[in-house]
């Protein structure tokens, strides 16, 4: 695995530490709860036998496997800030016995991409987290030959994702709502208006860009207490309870569990996920 030079210094701590470590332990959690999200991705990109994939943002290297599979005569390259990440993604794709992949951590915005390398680059929520989103992309759109595509899913807005509304709305009950970032800011809401969307891509050099809404099923854990004990190590829980003292982190914790019960099934438990389905073309 490879390692360059990095300049979205604040993204590559925190995805480096705790955040980090929490996907790579649960990486199979993660991977379930995206699933479904993961179909419409390679649908959209289209990878055929002989393609040679982009992963950016690769995390644990789901995507990256899944699209080396799709293009068994070609190869995938999974591109991620995280160490942590990368090495579940490496030793995961070796137990699988997957030959046409490779891993490399670095910044999108700033990585030395060969030019005009790649067929189609991918991401699956990766790309949010730019400090340049019109840099990064730019940077990304140099590695695509010319008509290569362009394909990615990123989450809209907070409002419209069950799967956090519910619990964070149980919480907001006892604590208050961090600052999760918007529209300028590297966070998961980053692309969350499509309008923003196209003019990035296209100040980048894509063109025929759409954007599609999409919705998903995500399965948050076998029931409420296991979902709960999932939930309470992730980033947005750990922003939401940063200042809370035990007994309101407690309470807080209780209500969300009494939020999510309703949400269980025979097998597991689900909350809707809603994202932009996004494709481009390099010109």
């Amino acid at each position: 695995m490879t390692e360059h030079p990095i300049a979205n210094t604040e993204q590559a701590e925190a995805w480096n530490s705790e955040e980090g470590q929490h996907w790579a332990a649960h990486q199979d959690r993660y991977d379930a709860m995206s699933g479904a999200f993961t179909e419409h991705l390679l649908g959209a990109a289209a990878i055929t036998e002989t393609d040679t994939v982009l992963d950016i943002g690769c995390g644990n290297g789901q995507t990256t496997r899944l699209a080396a599979r799709r293009a068994s005569r070609g190869r995938a390259v999974g591109l991620d800030l995280s160490a942590p990440m990368l090495e579940r993604a490496a030793a995961t794709a070796a137990g699988e016995g997957i030959a046409n992949v490779t891993f490399e951590q670095g910044d999108a915005q700033v990585q030395p991409l060969p030019s005009s390398a790649f067929d189609v680059a991918i991401s699956r929520f990766g790309v949010m987290f730019f400090a340049d989103p019109v840099a990064a992309f730019a940077n990304v759109g140099t590695a695509i030959r010319p008509g290569g595509r362009l394909a990615f899913v990123c989450w809209q807005d907070l409002a419209r994702n069950e799967w956090l509304m519910v619990p964070a709305g149980a919480a907001l009950a006892f604590v208050e709502l961090p600052d999760l970032g918007g529209p300028g800011a590297p966070g998961p809401f980053s692309l969350a208006e499509p309008d923003r969307i196209e003019v990035i891509l296209g100040d980048a050099g894509f063109a025929d860009v759409h954007v599609d809404s999409v919705d998903a099923p995500m399965r948050l854990g076998a029931d409420a207490a296991d979902a709960v004990e999932f939930l309470r190590g992730t980033g947005m829980a750990r922003a939401l309870l940063a200042k809370a003292d035990p007994p309101t982190v407690a309470r807080a914790l209780d209500a969300v569990g009494e939020a999510l019960r309703p949400h269980e099934q025979a097998d597991g438990l689900y909350l809707t996920g809603t994202a932009w389905l996004v494709t481009a073309a390099r010109p």
